[in-house]
Protein backbone atom coordinates (compact mmCIF):
# COMPACT_ATOMS: atom_id res chain seq x y z
CA UNK A 1 0.00 0.00 0.00
CA UNK A 2 1.56 3.39 -0.57
CA UNK A 3 1.07 6.31 1.49
CA UNK A 4 -1.66 8.21 1.48
CA UNK A 5 -3.37 11.31 2.91
CA UNK A 6 -4.24 9.48 5.78
CA UNK A 7 -0.51 8.42 6.29
CA UNK A 8 0.04 12.12 6.43
CA UNK A 9 -2.58 13.03 8.50
CA UNK A 10 -1.19 10.13 11.00
CA UNK A 11 2.26 11.38 10.53
CA UNK A 12 0.85 15.00 11.47
CA UNK A 13 2.10 16.27 8.15
CA UNK A 14 -1.03 17.63 7.20
CA UNK A 15 -3.52 19.23 9.69
CA UNK A 16 -7.25 17.60 10.63
CA UNK A 17 -9.60 18.11 12.97
CA UNK A 18 -8.92 15.56 15.41
CA UNK A 19 -11.48 14.35 17.90
CA UNK A 20 -9.69 11.45 19.10
CA UNK A 21 -6.74 9.18 19.09
CA UNK A 22 -5.34 6.18 20.84
CA UNK A 23 -2.65 3.53 20.42
CA UNK A 24 -4.60 2.04 17.76
CA UNK A 25 -6.89 4.36 16.13
CA UNK A 26 -7.70 8.34 15.59
CA UNK A 27 -10.71 9.91 14.57
CA UNK A 28 -11.06 13.54 12.80
CA UNK A 29 -13.75 15.07 10.68
CA UNK A 30 -14.13 14.64 6.74
CA UNK A 31 -13.11 17.33 4.88
CA UNK A 32 -16.36 16.64 2.66
CA UNK A 33 -18.89 16.33 5.24
CA UNK A 34 -21.94 14.45 3.73
CA UNK A 35 -24.04 14.67 6.86
CA UNK A 36 -23.86 17.30 9.74
CA UNK A 37 -21.26 14.65 11.97
CA UNK A 38 -19.57 13.09 9.55
CA UNK A 39 -15.81 11.59 11.09
CA UNK A 40 -13.66 9.21 9.86
CA UNK A 41 -12.29 6.61 11.88
CA UNK A 42 -8.87 4.79 11.07
CA UNK A 43 -6.55 2.27 12.02
CA UNK A 44 -2.69 3.94 12.63
CA UNK A 45 -1.96 0.39 10.81
CA UNK A 46 -1.91 0.86 7.47
CA UNK A 47 -4.57 -1.75 5.67
CA UNK A 48 -5.42 -0.90 2.15
CA UNK A 49 -9.26 -1.60 2.79
CA UNK A 50 -11.28 -4.32 4.04
CA UNK A 51 -10.67 -7.05 2.20
CA UNK A 52 -6.91 -6.49 2.66
CA UNK A 53 -7.67 -7.35 6.65
CA UNK A 54 -6.22 -10.38 8.29
CA UNK A 55 -6.51 -13.24 10.99
CA UNK A 56 -4.70 -10.98 13.13
CA UNK A 57 -6.75 -7.40 12.63
CA UNK A 58 -10.07 -8.85 14.19
CA UNK A 59 -8.78 -6.95 17.25
CA UNK A 60 -8.38 -4.10 15.50
CA UNK A 61 -11.24 -4.10 13.46
CA UNK A 62 -13.54 -4.41 16.53
CA UNK A 63 -11.49 -1.48 18.40
CA UNK A 64 -12.80 0.40 15.42
CA UNK A 65 -16.09 -0.18 15.29
CA UNK A 66 -15.68 0.36 19.84
CA UNK A 67 -14.27 3.45 18.78
CA UNK A 68 -17.29 4.52 16.28
CA UNK A 69 -19.44 3.94 19.79
CA UNK A 70 -17.66 5.95 22.28
CA UNK A 71 -17.65 9.19 19.76
CA UNK A 72 -21.29 8.16 18.87
CA UNK A 73 -22.15 8.33 22.32
CA UNK A 74 -19.94 11.51 23.47
CA UNK A 75 -21.30 13.36 21.03
CA UNK A 76 -24.75 12.39 21.90
CA UNK A 77 -25.94 10.57 18.47
CA UNK A 78 -28.61 8.38 18.79
CA UNK A 79 -29.36 7.84 15.17
CA UNK A 80 -26.20 7.15 13.03
CA UNK A 81 -24.66 5.11 10.68
CA UNK A 82 -20.93 3.80 10.68
CA UNK A 83 -20.12 2.31 6.99
CA UNK A 84 -16.62 1.65 5.52
CA UNK A 85 -15.97 1.18 1.23
CA UNK A 86 -14.07 -1.74 -0.04
CA UNK A 87 -12.69 -1.08 -3.30
CA UNK A 88 -13.19 1.74 -5.96
CA UNK A 89 -16.58 0.14 -7.13
CA UNK A 90 -17.41 0.52 -3.76
CA UNK A 91 -16.69 4.17 -3.33
CA UNK A 92 -13.30 4.01 -1.82
CA UNK A 93 -11.12 6.65 -2.66
CA UNK A 94 -8.77 6.75 -0.09
CA UNK A 95 -7.13 3.15 0.32
CA UNK A 96 -6.21 3.17 4.24
CA UNK A 97 -8.71 1.25 5.46
CA UNK A 98 -11.41 3.96 7.32
CA UNK A 99 -14.96 3.81 8.66
CA UNK A 100 -17.18 6.84 8.02
CA UNK A 101 -19.55 7.77 10.97
CA UNK A 102 -22.56 9.89 9.73
CA UNK A 103 -25.06 11.53 12.13
CA UNK A 104 -27.18 14.81 12.62
CA UNK A 105 -29.90 14.20 10.15
CA UNK A 106 -32.04 11.60 8.37
CA UNK A 107 -29.99 8.84 6.56
CA UNK A 108 -31.78 7.64 3.87
CA UNK A 109 -31.84 3.90 2.76
CA UNK A 110 -30.68 2.65 0.61
CA UNK A 111 -27.39 4.61 0.65
CA UNK A 112 -26.07 6.00 -3.22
Amino acid sequence: MGDTIFGKILRKEIPAEILYEDEHSIVFQDIHPQAPTHLLIIPRKPIANLAEAQDDDRFLLGHLLWVAKQIADQLGLQDYRVVTNNGAGAGQTVFHLHLHLLGGRPLQWPPG
